[in-house]
């Protein structure tokens, strides 16, 4: 939704960058290089930790035994609600980076982060209301709003040759913080800390962020907002379509974040810290294997990829039913640690197919060279702004579905055939819209895979 002008910018000092081009493999050899890689590690840290206090509340609902008064239903509104504002959030974070420059924002959310955490510190006791807890937890939700501002910082400060590089950089690092937070959370229950523990290891760890970011972080003056980009990417049917896909990718994998150790102290009876020592190992392997996704889309296709991971969350959703039924904890846990690994793959798979996907409409349009290319960048950048922010919709869904599961059967069960439903609709509309190739979509695939054969509908 941002992009670098070439319009002349006032001159603002300071840490503003007035001149800014990376496509200059002269200028990116000698200067911008060293500044991106700069702006790209303390972006990272920003976001990381952004991402920790969004699931903030993933790990202390795990502290929160019955002397808290609060129900499995409870617990899991509470968290499908902070998910919830973390996806809303997305969207004017996207645009902030343009209205107030990277580094200012980075320093703006960076701080903001201080208020949940400190909110939380302060109400994490029993005899605090259900409803104190829900607007505190509403607080934390601001955190998912980081990734946004971040990707579309960093994707201003690196030329279009290393942005696949440097943004599956930015959002693995970022999204490590998920699991991050709940090693902590461990480490803090194995010694007998309380909750109010976690927090005060974060609050200086913020602090820290926003002053790296203002240290070491710069504004590049030229990223205006296009908003007329965003508008056409709402118009066009692929950005819902993607959405819906990514709600089954990643939406699974931070729904699933939020709700592991609950299922596990809910249905297995788990005590936290029991829950603990399994709670961060699917997070851990899904953020891990997120790049990898990417590569095997680069190598065989992203529909291709993407329509047999969900083949393969099936199946695992599938094992979950069966060990619920069964109450076999190793199973149980074997295959929810296997659909983490697969939204990852699936994370890194979905989001390569969508410049494919808006290559393949420029050539459709008649377009060619250069002019498909920057036809191309423009949609698919905006249309991964909102993707990103419908996607994190999915992990409200799956909470809601979980409350609503354990209000109904005492269990997980009933979710998980819900879950086990969505995929199943998420592979035929993959097939459907991308592998089918009606006529007119086949001559516009084939088209694009000749201007460029990674572009194609199917092969990104």
């Amino acid at each position: 939704m941002t992009a670098p002008s070439t319009a002349p910018a006032p001159s603002r000092g300071g840490r503003w960058i007035e001149h800014w081009d990376p496509e200059d493999e002269t200028f990116w050899q000698t200067t911008g290089r060293r500044v991106a890689r700069r702006n790209l590690a303390f972006s990272v840290l920003s976001e990381h930790i952004g991402f920790s206090v969004w699931t903030l509340w993933s790990v202390l609902v795990l502290f929160m035994g019955p002397e808290y008064g609060l129900t499995p239903a409870d617990k899991f509104l509470l968290t499908s609600m902070v998910t919830l504002v973390g996806a809303v959030v997305r969207v004017p974070y996207t645009f902030a980076v343009a209205v107030f420059g990277g580094r200012n924002w980075t320093i703006v959310s960076a701080c903001s982060l201080l208020v949940p955490t400190i909110a939380a510190f302060v109400v994490m006791k029993p005899g605090t209301s259900f409803s104190t807890f829900l607007w505190v937890g509403l607080l934390a939700g601001i955190g998912g709003g980081n990734f946004a501002s971040s990707m579309t910082n960093i994707n201003a400060f690196f030329p279009l040759r290393k942005k696949g590089w440097a943004l599956g950089l930015n959002a693995g690092g970022g999204n490590i913080g998920v699991p991050v937070i709940q090693l902590v959370a461990l480490a803090v229950i194995g010694a007998n800390g309380g909750p109010r523990v976690l927090l005060a290891v974060y609050v200086p760890l913020i602090v820290a962020a926003a002053v790296l970011a203002a240290l070491f972080m710069d504004n590049i003056a030229s990223v205006r907002n296009d908003t007329g980009a965003a508008k056409d990417a709402a118009k066009e049917a692929h950005t819902w379509i993607m959405a819906f896909l990514y709600v089954g990718t990643f939406g699974s994998f931070i729904g699933y974040s939020f709700a592991f150790g609950q299922v596990l102290q809910s249905q297995f009876g788990r005590t936290p810290l029991q829950a603990a020592y399994l709670t961060f190992v699917g997070p851990l392997l899904g953020s891990l294997i997120r790049p990898v996704g990417g590569w095997l889309a680069d190598r065989y296709g992203g529909a291709r990829i993407t329509l047999w991971n969900f083949v393969a969350m099936a199946g695992a959703t599938a094992v979950l039913v069966v060990a619920g039924t069964q109450k076999s904890l190793p199973l149980f846990v074997t295959a929810f640690v296997v659909l983490f690994v697969l939204s990852g793959l699936g994370n890194g798979s979905t989001y390569k197919m969508i410049p494919g996907i808006f290559q393949a409409k420029a050539v459709a349009r008649g377009l060619r060279g250069e002019e498909a290319a920057v036809y191309g960048r423009r949609l698919s950048g905006a249309a991964m702004g909102l993707i990103g922010a419908v996607g994190a919709l999915g992990g409200v869904g799956i909470n809601l579905a979980f409350r609503q599961s354990f209000l109904s059967y005492s269990s997980g069960t009933g979710a998980f055939v819900a879950f086990l439903a969505f995929y199943g609709a998420a592979f035929v509309l993959t097939w459907a819209v991308y592998l089918r190739r009606p006529a007119g979509e086949a001559r516009a695939t084939a088209a694009a895979s000749e201007a460029k054969p990674q572009l194609g509908y199917a092969e990104v």
